[in-house]
């Protein structure tokens, strides 16, 4: 028997890597999970929010003993030009228990716990070089400190996924397909938090915004609450960050300080400062997902729904779909490429594939027309509230005559049929 062999070793203590390993603890296989930092959640950076019902197929116990934050009633969705912000807000009650807003470090050093109470072993501080490969066959993981060896690898490497590169599943990632999300975590008093966004003790809103100060880039900002912290942040293309040669924390910066956001954070005290990178190529740009001995997961799969802002549940539903793969490969004792191919058709009968095939061109589509949707029509958007607001001389039908007369003036209509071809095709793209 090989030194250090055991059934299934997984790369990565992030959801996807944790739901796998539990996964796989439970149906009493041999598992091991490796993570590089000095513990699961260390490195590991999203906007705030994970999913109930999601988080329950992989941790049944979680609502009642998992560090929870708050639970999300209110969403605000908001259009911002320099000085204005329009919003459209969606309330539920509050017994409705949708989405809560989690501290990874204390939520995912929860979870592996969870993962080691079934029984799966975890090596934090270990840095995994390359992946060992004998006739063409994933064996096993180089390390720092030793080899370790087992009959099937599952990557959870995250986006920039270097052993999915090592084994020729995926190439370098295009800058276009990759965003850089900068978050802050501002310390509040929880009676603040509750007085400023109108909340009872456990609930919790979030806002997305849209437009400046990410006007003229494919981007998009977050907020959101915690029990006694504010989470803010953006995430812009790298390929715009790039090309517009911007630095994201100034942008970031212009954000807290508009009319809006400000009051919003007034007086905190900035507790944390992350960065990270975020997979935007979906359906697309995903890498092969198998080979033989092993599977791909989570971002280093591609598997992040940028339009619903879906990253976690999918990672969750990708981590025990491959373990379930890996335990039906176990029982057969066939670790071939053809066996783990099944991973991707659970995949694809799951709503992970489905949902991102739906919106597989969207962002590929408004991409093209970043000043128009990001730029322009918030600023047209809060043009009119602002003629509809307001009581002057003017006669009310001259004012919006105006109004729409300079929707032609300020673009060609050349400009304004692509705007509308592009939703058309966008909208086409997900009904189809």
């Amino acid at each position: 028997m090989t030194k250090n062999k055991i059934d299934v070793i997984i790369v990565g203590a992030g959801p996807s890597g944790v739901a796998a390993g539990i996964t796989l603890a439970r149906a009493n296989k041999k598992v091991l999970i490796v993570e590089r930092g000095s513990f699961a959640g260390a490195k590991n950076v999203f906007g705030g929010a994970i999913y109930v019902e999601p988080t329950k197929e992989i941790f049944p116990n979680f609502l009642e003993e998992a560090p929870i934050e708050r639970f999300n009633t209110e969403h605000k969705y908001t259009l911002l030009t320099e000085n204005e912000a329009t919003t459209v807000s969606y309330k539920t009650k509050n017994t409705k228990q949708n989405s809560c807003t989690v501290i990874r470090s204390k939520f995912d050093k929860w979870c592996i716990e969870e993962a080691q109470k079934a029984g799966a072993y975890f090596a934090p501080n270990t840095v995994v070089k390359e992946l060992i490969v004998e006739n063409k066959q994933v064996v096993g993981i180089k390390t720092d400190m030793e080899n370790y060896y087992a009959d099937i690898i599952i990557i959870a490497d995250g986006v920039n996924s270097l052993l999915a590169k090592q084994l020729k599943l995926r190439k370098d990632i295009d800058p276009k397909h990759v965003a850089l999300a900068v978050k802050e975590v501002i310390k509040l008093d929880p009676k603040v938090i509750e007085s400023r966004f109108n909340l009872t003790e456990k609930n919790g809103c979030v806002y997305e915004f849209i437009g400046y100060p990410m006007d003229k880039q494919l981007g998009l900002g977050f907020l959101y609450t915690n029990k006694d912290s504010i989470a803010i942040g953006l995430g812009i293309g790298l390929n715009d960050l790039k090309n517009q040669a911007i630095n994201v924390n100034d942008v970031l910066e212009k954000l807290k300080q508009h009319p809006l956001v400000e009051p919003l954070i007034k007086d905190g005290e900035l507790l944390e400062y992350s960065a990270h990178l975020i997979p935007e190529g979906g359906y697309n740009n995903m890498p092969k997902l198998y080979t033989n001995g092993a599977m791909i997961v989570g971002d280093a799969a591609m598997l992040v729904n940028n339009v619903h802002w879906e990253g976690t549940n999918l990672a969750f539903k990708s981590g025990k779909l491959a373990a379930q793969t890996a335990i039906e490969a176990l029982e057969k004792q066939d670790f071939s490429e053809k066996m783990l191919s099944n991973y991707q058709k659970k995949l694809e009968n799951s709503y992970v594939i489905k949902d991102l095939k739906t919106y597989k061109d969207v962002l590929h589509n408004i991409d093209s027309r970043t000043s128009s949707f990001f730029g322009y029509y918030p600023k047209k958007i809060a043009e009119f509230f602002d003629i509809f607001t307001s009581v002057n001389e003017k006669p009310k039908k001259q004012e919006f005559r105006k109004y729409i007369y300079s929707w032609f003036k300020d673009r060609n209509i050349s400009e304004l049929i692509s705007d509308v071809t592009t939703i058309i095709k966008s909208v086409i793209g997900v009904l189809k």
